[in-house]
């Protein structure tokens, strides 16, 4: 399918959806996903035309396993978080609801179980408030 530039986070790049916004550079941007599967769930999103992984250039990916990675470091920090979980999806088959690449990072803990993926909103208030503790812990 060819990359839809209507999707949500070429929307959210735009300004045109609002989003709680953690950092962003010329290449990047990461944000709160408004339906966390644990609270401090964010996405890095590449601001490259990509559908998936295969459609990504090699420097544009490379700009935004970076983000992903600072954004991870914050999230753990941030939220107190033992393990992070980063996922990636590319293809309907395979889960992807957005088809817009982006890296999930999740923070995780032993004996708490995972919400179940775009079911339920998160309060905005909430959201503004784990964007900034994740603001507060980038390097």
């Amino acid at each position: 399918m060819a990359y839809d530039r209507n999707n949500v986070f070429a929307r959210i790049l735009r300004g045109e959806i609002p989003a709680h916004r953690v950092c962003e550079d010329e290449h990047t941007l990461a944000f709160m996903d408004v339906m966390p599967q644990s609270d401090g769930h964010a996405l890095v999103i590449p601001k490259a035309e990509a559908e998936n992984l295969f459609d990504l250039s090699p420097a544009a990916l490379a700009a935004t396993i970076l983000t992903t990675q600072r954004v991870a470091r914050a999230v753990k920090k941030a939220f107190a978080a033992p393990g992070i979980m980063v996922a990636q999806l590319n293809g309907r088959e395979a889960g992807q609801s957005v088809f817009h690449i982006h890296f999930h990072v999740i923070p995780r803990y032993e004996g708490i179980d995972l919400h179940f993926h775009a079911r339920d909103m998160a309060d905005p208030a909430v959201l503004a408030a784990h964007a900034e503790r994740v603001r507060a812990a980038l390097d």
